[in-house]
């Protein structure tokens, strides 16, 4: 195998950094030898471990949530669309942060009314958990329940059968478009409403019991709260949302 790390060669000027002549290397194999994806794969593995080169860690940028107007005009545009069933599946999305695929496996029998919490089967990471849903949602839901008896799942297309994830994608970009928002998208309602909590003072291990993030080396602090302990901030905290 060629030494990709030998910097030595007569086609190249002595100025040319070492990066730089790797890259040329490389580039001149993969156009001889016809490499395909999992070769190449291996190349940059093998040069990575023999010039120790470390991956350099992605750059998380703080999520662009929408300021109150905007939420508020969102939510505005679907009520006077007038298609109950959106609203009450956008708001829930809105108001659990959960996410689409979550949103979408809901089953009828999820539903805890009483409670006010979702069961929530093979989220991330193929975890189970229960997520909190506004009071407010309380009536809208039942009524939503007995007008849809037949439903196996809590949100059912016209086809009898759950929404897939691109549908609900494609609803939420239907109405941003007549909000005039092109940043919404179905997993923005997440981060807003996990801002919002923030927001409303609720602590770190409140906020990652609510939303489902977990975390080892927040393990010890919050492993000792139950949703249970943390349904009245939730429910103080989501009172202040105007949508």
């Amino acid at each position: 195998m060629i030494n990709l790390l030998d910097s030595s060669t007569s086609c190249v000027s002595p100025n040319v950094k070492a990066k730089d002549v790797v890259a040329t290397k490389i580039l001149f194999m993969v156009r001889k030898e016809r490499l395909d994806y999992e070769e190449l794969r291996y190349i940059f593995r093998k040069v990575r471990k023999e010039a120790k080169l470390k991956r350099p860690k992605a750059r998380q940028n703080p999520p662009q949530v929408l300021n109150d107007s905007e939420l508020k005009k969102f939510f505005q545009v679907i009520r006077e669309c007038g298609n109950v069933e959106h609203e009450i599946m956008l708001r829930l999305l809105f108001m659990t942060a959960i996410r689409v695929s979550e949103l979408a496996n809901i089953e009828v029998g999820d539903v805890d009314m009483a409670a006010n919490k979702i069961f929530i089967r093979d989220g991330k990471g193929g975890k189970n958990r229960y997520v909190l849903f506004s009071e407010s949602l309380g009536l809208p839901l039942s009524i939503h329940r007995q007008n849809n008896p037949r439903n196996k799942f809590l949100f059912e297309s016209n086809w009898n059968g759950k929404y897939s994830v691109r549908r609900i994608q494609q609803i939420v970009e239907k109405y941003a478009d007549k909000a005039g928002i092109d940043r919404i998208h179905p997993h923005l309602f997440r981060h807003q409403m996990l801002t919002w909590l923030t927001r409303s003072g609720l602590s770190d291990a409140q906020i990652q019991l609510i939303s489902g993030h977990s975390s080892k080396k927040s393990l010890e602090v919050y492993q000792h709260i139950s949703l249970q302990d943390v349904e009245q901030a939730y429910q103080q905290a989501v009172k202040g949302v105007a949508i």
